[in-house]
């Protein structure tokens, strides 16, 4: 099966998309951990990217394309994929049908805005694996410390809630526009978020029929 997920910043993308990657035994693409990665190597991409993403502002379709394009390639990805962080814009999404990748479904996370600038400002990321946890919804093991490497979760600085707003403002100027897209095309399936992890991946799973 090949998987987008949609949604705003915050949604649970990351979250349910580690869940439905074990249950369906396919890789996780996530541009986010990908560009997180160059930006902590200090790569010339990386850099580019750091300028951006810290202002709350999309990196540039041209970066992101070809890393996932290269991504796409590898082996893991033979047998079924879910991208999570992309495409966010129209143009990208054509970008990716141009290239030969085609998915099966553009699975959307529907959350208010409201509820995204709240969860946000509890959510703690691991700077060396992109591990993603939050305080009250999924948090780790051991406070403050990622329960996949040990190292100490820090508070991403585009997740303070002047850029939280700013970034869902972006998101809905450039990336809901997706919905429509892939609803032309018989590819969008919408789940409403819910209270608690579990019954979102309940939906997502009814949603997609497992």
């Amino acid at each position: 099966m090949k998987l987008i997920l949609l949604g705003a910043p915050g949604a649970g993308k990351g979250t349910q998309a580690d869940i439905l990657s074990k249950k369906l035994g396919i890789s996780t693409i996530s541009t986010g951990n990908i560009l997180r990665a160059a930006m902590k190597n200090g790569t010339p991409v990386g850099l580019r990217a750091k300028e951006y993403v810290e202002s709350g502002k999309l990196v540039p379709d041209e970066v992101v394309i070809g890393i996932v394009q290269e991504r796409l390639a590898e082996k893991d990805c033979a047998g079924g994929y879910i991208l999570d962080g992309m495409p966010r814009t129209i143009p990208q999404a054509e970008a990716l049908e141009r290239g030969g990748i085609d998915i099966d479904c553009a699975l959307s996370i529907e959350v208010e805005d409201a509820v995204i600038v709240e969860r946000m400002s509890g959510r703690r990321t691991c700077p060396d694996c992109g591990a993603s946890f939050h305080i009250k919804a999924n948090p780790p093991k051991a406070e403050g410390i990622c329960d996949n490497c040990g190292a100490a979760l820090t508070i991403r600085r585009d997740d303070a809630p002047e850029t939280v707003r700013d970034r869902l403002a972006t998101y809905h100027a450039e990336t809901e526009p997706l919905k429509a897209f892939y609803a032309e095309r018989g590819k969008l399936k919408t789940v409403d978020n819910q209270p608690t992890i579990e019954a979102t991946t309940a939906e997502i799973e009814k949603a997609l029929g497992l």
